[in-house]
């Protein structure tokens, strides 16, 4: 059931064609093979002229392949199209709607308390906490600094960003990863960062 992805798309309409999102079209294609799947041939036929053909002019060889399959049937041996029916595609579309969720609303796909376990322990000399002894995070960033999130979903400071783009002609790259982009292609995070470290008077860092 994809309806209610469906209208997700269709109320982010404008920001889904900005970015050129593939999210609907992979909707509508899954919403297809259920129909020839179920055997439902006639109305695959209605469905795709009405929903797939209007996507042929950027998307026709993926079109294609998936419309070959009124061919056949879910049972086919046949690899090509085998995988079609197969429900790896519904994992995919999964992690996609997720993808796209997070950077429609400048979020991250990796759970926010592993960056912040990261985050404190790199900053660690040694592998514990205790109570007493000298603090060394009074001068670490906190919720008051802004963060910025790469297409890729990975997230940068936005002042560092900035200055990287004046210095490249708009241009940011993502260490990590090596992707280069436009900096107005980035959205910003919104990141809630409770320092519990730094504010409780009971914990020091070693």
């Amino acid at each position: 059931e994809v309806a209610s992805a469906l209208a997700w798309c269709a109320d982010n309409k404008t920001r889904f064609k900005k970015s050129k999102s593939k999210l609907e079209f992979q909707l509508r294609l899954q919403e297809f093979i259920e129909l020839v799947r179920a055997n439902s041939y006639k109305q695959a036929i209605l469905y795709a002229q009405k929903h797939l053909v209007p996507w042929g002019a950027t998307h026709m060889n993926g079109l294609q392949h998936f419309l070959a399959t009124l061919a056949f049937k879910s049972t086919t041996e046949c690899t090509k199209y085998k995988v079609l029916f197969e429900l790896q595609p519904w994992d995919a579309l999964v992690h996609q709607f997720k993808q796209e969720f997070c950077k429609l609303y400048g979020l991250t796909m990796e759970p926010l308390l592993s960056i912040y376990l990261q985050a404190g322990l790199s900053a660690l000399k040694a592998p514990r906490l205790y109570q007493g002894g000298p603090a060394l995070t009074r001068e670490l960033p906190e919720a008051s600094f802004a963060f910025t999130v790469f297409p890729n979903g990975y997230v940068y400071s936005t002042k560092a960003l900035k200055e990287m783009a004046d210095k490249s002609g708009g241009e940011v790259k993502c260490t990590r990863t090596g992707l280069i982009c436009k900096y107005t292609d980035l959205v910003k995070a919104y990141i809630y960062i409770m320092n519990l470290v730094a504010h409780n008077p009971h914990f020091r860092l070693l």
